[in-house]
């Protein structure tokens, strides 16, 4: 059902287009897909799972997710967010994979938030009918297009943001000449030194006020992302965010209180590192006096979680909860090099796996061989990895043994692979590989 501001109320799951994602499966596989075994050329992805392969004969290097650990993760995280009283709203800019937006959605998600305008038409290609883009949509031809799909589509769901006057002004002049049903616009709020969002009460309330008054728009709630104020869990870092998220609910129940509203609104934001404080500051708005209100999560991170920057500041971790969320991704590489006593050269590099947030993290070695625990990749080039070893140590890692790499952010990860392998447990000894995750960046 529609409310006066054409945006639907309900919490019904997301539908998510399960033929379309079911293809996938039906792909064939060639050399342009990197690290699968040449004797996979010319199957389908599903005749080639069907011989049971094995990590060993993928090449190196590779990237790799685990499937019970991110069933396990989408799991955690959907009972976390019940239990909070919020809705979750995966960020599918993470992965930008159908396959898996299909199991977050099945296990009860409410939406898949993206970033581009690009990245919407993707979505809809696979059918996912309840879309949140976290960020403005000010691109004309992207616009007209999302426009023309809200008409098309009468069970499309939309929202984007705006974070000015501006930005209201130039969605109306696009909007001019298209379409029938008003499109709901939530408020960012930002913070200093952030990233987008206005930087004040009163000039998010500018721009709700330019929103609430446009005929092509609708104002849909109030949003924004706290992650961009700190990147600890030092006591000065949570200050800043449970500051900016007190400002986010203040500002809601300002535009509520002026009856810029119509009978529902949002209030979201990201929760990949904060979403204690999120639920802490937030929560309250569902059950309070006024407009009827639902706070939505946008964690992306969450599915495979990593061995490093979310391993450290979330609180889904084994140190702070009972149920944690567990690293699902790993990279693999191969020593090609010991050039000298003290670094192993491996065949990985900055554009196999993620560096933005922290280098790779040696784990183990394939095969039993123990690792040195003072072993660290200290560099990355394109396609190479340096792992410093004790010097006096010359026999450990000879050529061609194989190392297991936990990541850090896996924003970064998904994009470098067109298809990832899902092996049914990285600890074993010689992985069997259980699917192929399509991704499309």
């Amino acid at each position: 059902m529609r409310n006066a501001c054409g945006f639907t109320e309900t919490k019904e799951t997301t539908v998510i287009d399960i033929d379309a994602v079911e293809a996938l499966s039906r792909r064939v596989l060639g050399p342009e897909h990197k690290a699968l075994p040449p004797r996979s050329w010319g199957h389908t992805v599903e005749s080639f799972l069907a011989t049971s392969p094995r990590l060993s004969e993928f090449t190196t290097p590779v990237l790799t997710l685990d499937r019970a650990r991110i069933a396990s993760n989408i799991s955690v995280m959907a009972e976390w967010t019940a239990r909070a009283g919020m809705l979750l709203a995966p960020h599918g800019k993470t992965t930008m994979a159908p396959q898996l937006w299909r199991q977050q959605l099945d296990a009860g998600s409410w939406a898949i938030t993206l970033a581009t305008g690009w990245q919407v038409q993707a979505a809809r290609a696979f059918g996912v009918d309840r879309i949140v883009l976290a960020n403005a949509e000010i691109d004309p031809v992207a616009l007209t297009w999302i426009a023309g799909e809200l008409d098309s589509h009468p069970t499309f769901e939309f929202y984007c943001w705006a974070d000015s006057v501006a930005t209201v002004n130039e969605m109306d002049r696009i909007l001019t000449a298209q379409g029938t049903r008003p499109i709901p616009v939530i408020v960012e709020l930002g913070g200093p030194h952030g990233r987008t969002g206005a930087r004040t009460t009163d000039e998010a309330t500018a721009v709700a006020r330019a929103i609430a008054s446009s005929p092509r728009l609708a104002l849909a709630g109030v949003g924004g992302y706290e992650g961009a104020l700190s990147h600890d869990r030092t006591d000065s870092g949570l200050a800043a965010v449970r500051a900016y998220l007190e400002n986010v609910a203040a500002l809601h129940r300002a535009l509520d209180a002026e009856g810029l509203y119509g009978e529902h609104a949002i209030v979201t934001a990201g929760g990949s590192a904060y979403q204690d404080l999120v639920a802490e500051q937030l929560q309250s708005l569902t059950t309070g006096d006024g407009v009827a209100t639902d706070v939505v999560l946008r964690s992306g991170a969450y599915v495979v979680h990593d061995d490093g920057f979310y391993s450290q500041i979330s609180p889904l971790t084994p140190a702070r909860t009972d149920a944690p969320l567990l690293s699902a991704m790993h990279g693999w590489a191969r020593t090609v090099s010991r050039p000298e006593p003290g670094l192993a050269l491996l065949d990985a590099g900055k554009r196999d796996f993620p560096f933005d947030e922290g280098l790779p993290v040696p784990q183990s070695v394939r095969g039993g061989e123990t690792l040195d625990s003072g072993a660290e990749i200290t560099a990355l080039n394109d396609q190479h990895a340096f792992l410093r070893l004790p010097a006096e140590d010359s026999t450990a890692l000879p050529v061609g043994s194989v190392v297991r790499l936990g990541l850090s952010h896996p924003c970064t990860a998904f994009d470098k692979w067109r298809l990832i392998p899902v092996v049914d447990d990285a600890d074993g000894d010689d992985p069997r590989v259980v699917d192929l995750v399509h991704t499309f960046f």
